[in-house]
């Protein structure tokens, strides 16, 4: 069982920009999201299809189980999550020695820009980059999932 422990954080500025490493495109859609589970596929520069299966949150970690799919059937499954499908831009940015993703929001949800960090431990001590604003990690509202639920609405009036 695979574990996520991952803090996320929104972005000031546009400073991140200047150090991307690499970048991708993402549409996901959601096609189960309870408390218990969220079941989503996501479909990573129209090239590879990804299933994701996460558990609660307990703290900033969760059950995370993540399988590829052939492209067609991750295409056929988005297609079942419609409308409710996030669309994004992820750019990589190194920082004191951990990768930070960078998601620009598009469609629905354009201007809308979070930056996350992937974490081997929760008490994992954090550098900040100057670029990072307050911390989301535990406001249900910028979860991907409640995103693709409240389109064209801003997180803070969900």
């Amino acid at each position: 069982m695979g574990i996520e422990i991952e803090r996320k954080f929104l972005v000031t500025d546009a400073r991140w920009r200047e150090l991307v490493t690499s970048r991708s495109v993402l549409r996901q859609g959601y096609l189960s999201s309870n408390a218990k589970a969220t079941v989503r596929i996501r479909i990573i520069d129209d090239v590879r299809a990804v299933l994701t299966l996460k558990g609660p949150l307990e703290g900033i970690s969760r059950a995370e189980f993540e399988y590829d799919v052939p492209l067609e059937e991750g295409r056929a499954l988005l297609e079942m999550a419609r409308p409710e499908v996030v669309e994004k831009q992820r750019h990589i940015v190194p920082h004191a020695g951990l990768l930070w993703e960078v998601d620009l929001f598009e469609g629905a949800h354009a201007g809308l820009v979070v930056a996350e960090v992937e974490l081997s431990d929760p008490e994992q001590v954090v550098s900040l980059p100057d670029w990072i604003g307050r911390e989301v990690t535990l406001d249900d509202r910028y979860a991907n999932a409640s995103l693709s639920r409240h389109p064209g609405v801003p997180p803070e009036n969900v």
